[in-house]
């Protein structure tokens, strides 16, 4: 099997986790590619692929190009850039997997860099020490609406920082915010103001979750027809199941966990006869366990 065939094989074979990192580096690396051509051949900024791709508070520059508001989540400025954002994306990423199913990991990604781009637009034109044409691109946003809503739903579990020791995650995510804030000024400041975004949706997402409220279920729901279109029917084969390991076992349970809240939902609103006859088979035997 050759690279090309292997990277192929991990992306389909991989986790929510996996294939959102996948996808940064691929973009990462076509950007640059095309940077070098339009740097050699000294094209205009305006047929670059960042300028294309990356968001700015200017409306009249957005309102043509709206797309931005999701592509600049995927885009970096060089290789500290990325690297950064995808190791705290990796680290975190993981330990959220383990108490949530994949489609919340994409649609905490995905809404928390969308609350970072909307807060980093309404300031830009809402203070005039800012230039609205100031172009923003980055993870960091959605990388930090992960690291928020995790730290908050289990703010006592301990990660190992290089240098330092265990360090719990409450901690970690409020240091992060307090960076954010302090630097509002700084060069970076549409950023920061974009971090502080994401943050505040991941506070807000796992705050609303305690309560037994799910704020992305619409989202949710959206991602799911969106993707079904791309899904390919799968045909039927014998397999030899092995055994799950604990990242499989974590992933299924939360997973499970989602159709008992949506079934709990639906008594809540409609009663207990509302349901179906899988629904109510579904309640009874987790009501055994």
């Amino acid at each position: 099997m050759g690279i090309w065939d292997e990277i192929k094989s991990s992306f389909k074979s991989g986790s929510a986790l996996t294939k959102l990192i996948y996808i940064n580096l691929a973009v990462f690396i076509v950007v640059k590619l095309l940077g070098v051509f339009t740097t050699i051949l000294q094209l205009d900024y305006k047929v670059t692929p960042i300028f294309w791709l990356s968001v700015t508070a200017d409306i009249s520059t957005l309102i043509y190009k709206p797309w931005t508001i999701l592509t600049y989540m995927f885009v970096h400025r060089d290789f500290l850039h990325i690297l950064f954002n995808l190791l705290w994306f990796f680290w975190f990423g993981q330990i959220f997997l383990r108490y949530f199913s994949e489609k919340k990991l994409i649609s905490v990604y995905l809404l928390g860099g969308l609350s970072g781009a909307a807060l980093y637009i309404l300031a830009f034109n809402a203070f005039s020490i800012y230039n609205p044409e100031t172009p923003m691109i980055g993870a960091s946003a959605s990388v930090i609406a992960v690291v928020v809503a995790i730290s908050f739903y289990i703010p006592n579990h301990t990660m190992n920082l290089m240098f330092i020791g265990p360090v719990k995650l409450k901690y970690i995510a409020l240091i992060s915010i307090v960076m954010d804030v302090l630097s509002i000024t700084s060069l970076n400041a549409g950023g920061h103001i974009a971090h502080l975004g994401g943050a505040f949706f991941g506070y807000l997402y796992i705050m609303q979750f305690k309560k037994g409220r799910n704020i992305t279920k619409g989202f949710d729901r959206f991602m799911d027809k969106l993707f079904s279109i791309f899904k390919p029917r799968t045909k039927f084969k014998v397999t030899h199941k092995r055994p799950m390991t604990d990242y499989e076992y974590n992933r299924t349970k939360a997973t499970k966990q989602e159709d008992i809240d949506a079934i709990l939902d639906k008594i809540a609103k409609s009663g207990y006869d509302s349901l179906s006859k899988q629904e109510k088979d579904t309640l009874f035997k987790n009501s055994k366990r």
